[in-house]
């Protein structure tokens, strides 16, 4: 799907940021920022990043905390009637 067709159909903006022990030194945590497309409330492709990290990467992970966005949203239309004068 085009970043388009996946805003119409309902997808927002779901920003992560990850708090992870370096695998060298277990008391340092670093932090690292994800992004991408989402659809609430189960964040399927942000539960899968989350499986990939703790499968594939060596920093294990501390915390996640996240935030969504739907930019696309119904907009709120209300009639307003006045006058306006200039000079």
């Amino acid at each position: 799907m085009t970043e388009t067709e996946m805003l119409l159909k309902g997808y927002g903006l779901t920003t992560a940021e990850m708090f992870y022990r370096m695998p060298d030194y277990p008391s340092v945590l670093n932090t690292f920022v994800w992004q991408d497309y989402d659809m609430a409330p189960d964040h399927d492709r942000l539960m899968a990043f989350v499986d990939y990290w703790k499968a594939e990467i060596e920093g294990p992970l501390h915390s996640v905390r996240f935030t969504h966005r739907k930019l696309l949203a119904p907009g709120r239309w209300q009639h307003q009637v006045g006058e306006f004068t200039l000079h």
